[in-house]
């Protein structure tokens, strides 16, 4: 749930104080859910096993760069319309709507099973608040939209691990983590049989 907070004292030109006070809040949501996905994107770094894990392992990091780059893009865009970002870790916690991150030690490929269902969420999420921004704020919906070229681009490397070659993600029926876990794992192993 989303915190409310005091009206700034000054926005960009252009913004009411009170359209200013608005986008920020958008912001302050993509803040927390990029930090969220920064820390999971580790986490997954540091538990993935099995065949192909140097691969994931290595294709990871430049993505938590990249998105830690959006934190910090988001942070200092919600700061210029002068409101004071939250990135603590209790108020991500206190404000995001979503559930942490359910797998562990896991094979590479559930993991990218799982990522699928985190990036579609993330990225969702992201178009939804470009959108809420259009009519308000163009710097900060062409930094979102930036944002999307990006996230869109490392879902596309997670879901090349998940497709077939018919072009069948083994995710597809999924909606949450665990089972999109589940089936890109029963999916590998129904492959490795063949």
């Amino acid at each position: 749930m989303a915190r409310r907070t005091e009206l700034p004292h000054y926005t960009v030109p252009s913004l009411t104080i009170e359209e200013g006070s608005k986008v920020a809040a958008i912001l302050q949501t993509r803040l927390n859910s990029l930090n969220d996905l920064a820390l999971t994107l580790k986490h997954i770094h540091w538990n993935v096993v099995g065949p192909h894990f140097i691969a994931v392992h290595e294709m990871l990091d430049p993505q938590v760069d990249a998105v830690r780059g959006m934190v910090d893009a988001i942070a200092e865009r919600i700061a210029t319309l002068g409101v004071a970002p939250r990135g603590t870790p209790g108020s991500l916690v206190a404000e995001r709507t979503w559930d942490d991150y359910s797998i562990g030690r896991a094979s590479t490929i559930e993991h990218l099973g799982a990522l699928d269902e985190v990036y579609v969420g993330v990225i969702s999420a992201h178009r939804q608040a470009a959108k809420d921004v259009e009519e308000l704020d163009d710097v900060t919906n062409d930094l979102l939209i930036g944002h999307l070229h990006e996230l869109e681009l490392f879902h596309w490397f997670v879901r090349a691990h998940l497709e077939s070659v018919g072009g069948v993600l083994s995710t597809e029926k999924s909606s949450t983590e665990k089972s999109a876990a589940r089936s890109a794992g029963s999916a590998a192993k129904g492959a490795a049989r063949d």
